[in-house]
């Protein structure tokens, strides 16, 4: 049997059999409230009717109707009763004798989830209020009701909800409520996968957005936002409603496309697993983005660009849909580019592009260079690989090369396809080719050359300036080197790894001026093979530093030449421009994970230059990367000196911040995040009780919690602490943040519970398994950690088969024994893979993930060392 899965082949067979003309649910939630029937124990469920309405092409033909759900109560097919113990099997209804046209009904029990997967109920430990959203890309709707769970079986879809006294419910249309029972108009053709519910006490802020339509009509559309009534205080909702405007102004100017989904309520939920959903009508938001403390404009510009990649997708994913998980970048990669595009373009975060080459582009880097690697047009299987895609690759790689494809085909270009592909498959599938043949027609470019070259390989391509200068001092020629290197230790390449790509690059030339490092000249090339003359830059003055890529146009890892790499290494802090400083910190952290910069020299480049970064979101992950370059990258001789180094550093930075900047709150955090000194322990402490103060830093709740968690690691924040914490934040916030430092001590008898609660339990919740892992795994306790790596390999194949998926990644990615850093881990971790080829997929790929990391690290700690000499 297939259990949960479904395989692209069945989904083909499916859409070509079969057409869907609607869909009736009826969902009685009031089960939701009050004891569950057997017990705190007993699994809680609610009633779920599903009429189905569908047309077979071959009379006579058997199917199957998707449903995960405890128990089935009736099912009948063309009126005649069916037994429910003959044709469910816990994930299918079997479909015999099929109609031209059928009507399928299906009254089942199903689950409520803690996984954030199907329905998820959350119970406010504040106030005791209990909160239901759905999620469910990629197949999650069948847990909630009977459907054909694949994107191209599209339908109209009508609900209708029973709810507890005095809530509210929330669907893709507008809703009304009669005779105590909720009822939603009928949707447009959407995929199950974005249908949605909303439900419970949430507080409801609304507007209205208006435009004139070019016709002379005037679009109304109604708006709301809410959040549990406990973050109430904390929701602006003004500044959502906001960015929400200005993002409809800007999509409706650029895809002359009316938004088509009536109304659009935001909804931020508890316990997410993800950023957000594009649910049409009901778009959902992780609630962290509602903010309970001061935070930095980053994180506003972050809430910004998710509000916009989720508004992009109503035209890019939910209008238009692709055929199978294999497109997936047909809506994500276009999201991810058209939410920087517009928040560039349309609001105040106008150094959003800066943003993009810094913080997305660096997660698309390591994607590519996994073993797991793919070609952005993906071969998804089944389901599980599809809830793998959900990557670096799918999103900021597709976003990058679709930056790259604007610069190949011209803007205007690239937008009337945008616009003719709306219109010709508006509410319909689509595949890879529809929308190339659209830009062929706008561009004029032979865009099948420019697909198999950019989407249909796999692996990033790094590009080096050599510069040969004359006798005059003077560039005599400029060439740009690429080379292409596939992932180290794969045994299987993906097509195309190996491939040189057409690269359209700006390369700058730097040099000093009044003390600053500016650019004073600049060419664009295509770059094409192994070597590419740029014979533009031919005769200018010789260069302190050569930028290729400057601007950013395309996906590529940049590499120096000798001279170039110098002037970084003394002068990195004297770039003025924001944009060519963030590619060369991202240039120089990849040369740090390719073991080409020792992490150490690394290390010290932050603690030189990093003050002088004007750019918060750029400053924030260079303190990740600093932190991950001594945790990880650093030889372990010498993370005791560097971890003393950046607690230094970070303490100084943060005592000659401006006080109550951004940046001041940004090194706070850093100097929580690196401290282990006693004196440092002593300082966090002092801040927390008020006995030590920084000028300007507002100590709130939130980072409260962000010094208790040093202070809980190093052993100087107990049990007791942590619960009088707890009682001054009894919210569901502050829940989580105390479980993390819980496991965060350093105890066995802590660490056992935690592994216990997380491995061999199931009780918790989706973000508190989260919290729990973030907690278990410290740097600090390697030596506390060593016993359960063992453990982890025999435990992992259990824990995939037993849990949702959702919860089996956050197992095997999160506790795998990354600390032990040795040759014996990355010995036992190929043991297992040799041992297991016979293990599910998605499960290998996530170990061997891991194992290129820890390999990527052993080789990163190797050159760290050779540099102490």
């Amino acid at each position: 049997m297939p259990g949960e899965n479904l395989s692209r082949d069945e989904a083909q067979e499916r859409a070509a059999l079969l057409s869907v003309d609607g869909y009736d649910v009826s969902l009685d939630l009031r089960s939701a409230v009050g004891e569950a029937p057997g017990g705190a124990d007993e699994q809680r469920t609610f009633r779920s009717v599903t009429t189905i309405r569908f047309r077979c092409a071959e009379p006579g033909a058997a199917g199957f109707a998707d449903l995960i759900a405890p128990s089935v109560t009736a099912v009948s097919l063309n009126g005649k009763d069916l037994d429910p113990g003959e044709v469910f099997d816990g994930t299918r209804v079997l479909l015999e004798d099929l109609a031209v046209e059928n009507e399928l009904v299906v009254d089942a029990q199903c689950a409520y989830s803690r996984t954030g997967e199907g329905l998820h109920r959350f119970v406010d430990p504040e106030d005791g209020e209990v909160y239901l959203y759905t999620q469910y890309e990629p197949a999650d709707a069948r847990r909630v009701f009977a459907n054909f769970e694949q994107p191209d079986l599209k339908a109209p879809f009508r609900f209708e909800v029973r709810a507890p006294e005095g809530w509210t419910v929330w669907s893709n249309g507008v809703g009304e409520k009669h005779d105590g029972v909720w009822r939603f108009a009928e949707t447009k053709p959407i995929s199950t996968y974005i249908t949605c519910v909303v439900a419970g006490p949430y507080h409801y802020v609304t507007d209205t957005y208006t435009r004139t339509l070019d016709d002379g009509t005037t679009l109304e559309i109604p708006l709301g936002a809410m959040c549990r009534k406990g973050l109430a205080r904390h929701f602006d909702a003004d500044d959502v409603f906001l960015i929400t405007k200005q993002g409809l102004d800007f999509f409706h100017d650029h895809f002359d496309y009316p938004y088509p989904f009536g109304k659009y309520d935001q909804a931020f939920v508890p316990e997410y697993n993800l950023g957000a959903m594009e649910n049409p009508g009901l778009v959902t938001f992780t609630e962290e983005f509602v903010f309970r403390g001061k935070v930095t404009q980053a994180s506003y510009e972050r809430r910004a660009n998710v509000i916009l990649h989720e508004m992009a997708h109503m035209w890019f994913g939910d209008l238009v849909t692709m055929a199978w998980w294999d497109d997936l970048w047909l809506k994500e990669s276009f999201a991810d580019f058209m939410g920087s595009f517009s928040l560039v373009e349309a609001t105040r975060f106008t150094s959003g592009w800066i943003t993009f080459a810094n913080n997305r582009k660096a997660w698309a880097y390591r994607a590519d260079q996994l073993p797991s690697t793919h070609p952005i047009t993906a071969d998804i299987r089944d389901l599980q690989d599809a809830k793998l895609n959900f990557d670096g690759i799918t999103y900021a790689k597709g976003a990058s090369v679709l930056k790259q494809l604007v610069a190949y085909v011209g803007r205007e270009a690239f937008l009337e396809g945008a616009r003719r592909y709306f219109k010709r498959n508006a509410y319909g599938n689509t595949r890879l080719t529809d929308l190339l043949s659209v830009l062929e027609e706008t561009s004029g470019r032979d865009m099948a050359s420019w697909a198999r070259s950019w989407l249909q390989t796999a692996g990033v391509n790094s590009l080096t300036p050599q510069v040969l200068l004359g006798e005059d001092g003077r560039i005599a020629e400029l060439s740009v080197l690429q080379e292409a290197a596939g992932p180290a230790h794969q045994p299987a390449p993906p097509t195309g790894i190996h491939e040189l790509r057409p690269h359209r690059v700006a390369v700058g030339l730097y040099r000093t001026e009044g003390g600053a490092l500016v650019r004073y000249a600049r060419a664009e090339v295509d770059v094409h093979g192994p070597r590419t003359v740029v014979g533009e830059l031919a005769g200018a003055g010789a260069p302190e530093l050569v930028l290729v890529n400057d601007d950013d146009l395309t996906y590529c890892k940049i590499r120096f030449d000798d001279t170039s790499l110098e002037t970084l290494k003394d002068r990195l802090g004297d770039i003025t421009d924001p944009l060519a400083r963030a590619l060369c910190w991202s240039a120089l952290w990849n040369l740090t994970r390719d073991a080409l910069l020792p992490a150490r020299d690394f290390v010290d480049l932050v603690l030189r230059f990093a003050g002088r970064e004007s750019d918060i979101g750029v400053l924030q992950m260079l303190h990740t990367w600093a932190d991950s370059a001594l945790t990880h990258y650093a030889a372990p001789a010498w993370r005791e000196t560097g971890g003393r180094l950046l607690s230094e550093g970070a303490l100084r930075e943060l005592r000659q911040a401006e006080p109550g900047s951004q940046h001041q709150l940004t090194w706070a955090r850093f100097f929580a995040a690196v401290a282990s000194q006693e004196a440092d322990l002593r300082l966090l402490r002092g801040l927390l009780d008020g006995t030590d103060k920084i000028d300007g830093l507002d100590v709130d709740q939130e980072l409260r919690w962000a010094f208790l968690r040093p202070l809980a690691a190093h052993g100087a924040a107990d049990e007791s602490v942590l619960a009088a914490e707890l009682a001054r934040d009894d919210t569901a916030s502050g829940k989580r943040h105390q479980v993390r430092c819980l496991a965060s001590r350093p105890s066995a008898a802590v660490k056992a519970q935690a592994w216990a609660q997380v491995v061999e339990s199931d009780t918790l919740s989706n973000a508190l398994v989260e919290a729990t892992i973030a907690g278990f795994v410290q740097p600090s306790q390697r030596e506390l950690l060593a016993p359960y790596a063992e453990k982890y390999f025999a435990a992992i194949g259990r824990v995939w088969a037993e849990r949702s998926i959702q919860i089996g990644m956050h197992v095997v990615r999160g506790l795998f024994p990354a600390l032990q850093d040795s040759p014996g881990t990355l010995e036992a971790t190929d043991a297992w893979l040799a041992a297991h080829e016979d293990a599910p997929p998605a499960l290998r790929r996530l170990v061997l993930e891991a194992r290129d990391d820890l390999a990527r690290v052993l080789r990163g700690q190797a050159c760290d060392a050779a540099a102490a000499g």
